[in-house]
């Protein structure tokens, strides 16, 4: 379980503990205002953790965001208690590491979609602008798989934390093993060709080399999960 991982868990923790901890909380139905007031806090707190930890898209947020607005929950702490369910499940999947496969799906999920966009571009003719998208997109891939991985992204220079070169993660993750010496040359390929059109160098490359990363870079993500 990495750092952040036990960040959330902490914070879920702590929520769940005000919440068994204040019984009027738990036994429904209109309180005083103060309970009122804390069960909104509540409500704001999970909503805004939930999101957070799974992404918008999750089923965990689309069952926040159902119990929030259905009028059948209109008291702050009927809905509550119907969040706290939602946190609970939330909390066995996060102990049991479910969150490092559902970060992955979710990190899969947005590099698809500028994958998406790059193929557009380059069917419109845009190839210039598929090419840095496409390389754009596998240089974070190849950050979030270091920081999957446990490799340092930064480096230490002159008293400032500064990212580490596409080429240089890409070396290192090939050294630890995360993936094999020939997917490391393709890596190598694709940034250069997206160096290129990042610097104007329209011409040292062609409309098919650009199908062919975007291609290769969207098999890559899907081969290499982070």
């Amino acid at each position: 379980m990495n750092d952040k991982e036990k960040l959330f868990i902490e914070q879920i923790k702590e929520i769940l503990e005000i919440y068994n901890n204040n019984k009027e909380l738990q036994t429904g139905g209109v309180k005083s205002p103060k309970t009122d007031e804390l069960a909104i806090n509540l409500i704001t707190r999970i909503s805004a953790l939930v999101k957070r930890i799974t992404g918008a898209n999750s089923d965990y947020y689309k069952q926040i965001n159902r119990i929030s607005y259905e009028s059948k929950f209109r008291f702050a702490i009927r809905r509550l208690t119907q969040l706290i369910g939602v946190l609970k499940g939330l909390y066995q999947d996060l102990k049991e590491g479910y969150l490092k496969t559902l970060s992955e799906l979710i990190h899969v999920d947005i590099f698809t979609e500028y994958i998406e966009m790059a193929e557009y571009l380059l069917k419109e003719g845009y190839k210039d602008p598929a090419a840095v998208i496409s390389g754009s997109t596998l240089e974070e891939h190849l950050r979030k798989l270091c920081i999957k991985n446990g490799i340092d992204i930064e480096i230490m220079s002159k008293g400032k934390l500064r990212p580490i070169k596409a080429d240089s993660l890409n070396s290192e993750l090939t050294k630890q093993k995360v993936y094999s010496k020939l997917e490391q040359k393709s890596v190598t390929a694709w940034l250069d060709l997206r160096n290129k059109a990042a610097h104007g160098k329209y011409n040292e490359y062609n409309e098919n080399q650009v199908k062919q990363i975007i291609m290769g870079v969207r098999d890559f993500i899907v081969r290499n999960p982070a």
